[in-house]
């Protein structure tokens, strides 16, 4: 069963330091470029407003692999809390957390499980593993696409 977890965690790109790692490796650019689409990311139902919610975004070679092409940190102040990164135009899905407590880090109980929300993007539902890429994928268009993900309780 921990095996299992720990999988499940890897495999979710619910791993703090890459998600991290992500994010310094993809910052967002302040330029627009006509061959990038804004994807604005709105997430709702947040339930602790504090933390900051970690956003990976992923093509699908690399959703299964944990290679996202964008990664997010997103400061959480309410409910609600968006972020736009400019991208290609294309399929994508996304996997998110928010990190509470602001340590970095999912936060797991004893057992591996994760005691801190995570999500996929179309609210895709986690199963023994992350989402799958046919649940979680959806199509980013230029010259712009908001996608909505709701927090789980």
């Amino acid at each position: 069963m921990t095996r299992l977890l720990n999988s499940l965690l890897s495999t979710a790109g619910l791993v703090p330091a890459a998600v991290l790692a992500v994010v310094l490796a993809f910052p967002q650019t302040a330029s627009a470029d006509p061959a990038q689409a804004k994807l604005t990311i709105t997430v709702t139902d947040i339930k602790d407003h504090k933390g900051a919610l970690m956003i990976a975004v992923f093509d699908q070679s690399g959703y299964d692999a944990d290679k996202s092409v964008a990664g997010l940190a997103v400061p959480v102040t309410g409910g609600t809390a968006s972020t736009t990164v400019d991208i290609a135009p294309g399929r994508y899905g996304i996997k998110m957390f928010h990190d509470v407590d602001g340590d970095g880090k999912m936060g797991t109980n004893p057992f591996g499980m994760p005691i801190e929300p995570f999500a996929f993007s179309n609210n895709a539902p986690a199963q023994f593993g992350p989402a799958k890429w046919d649940a979680a994928a959806f199509t980013v268009e230029a010259p712009a696409t908001t996608h909505t993900i709701k927090l789980p309780s």
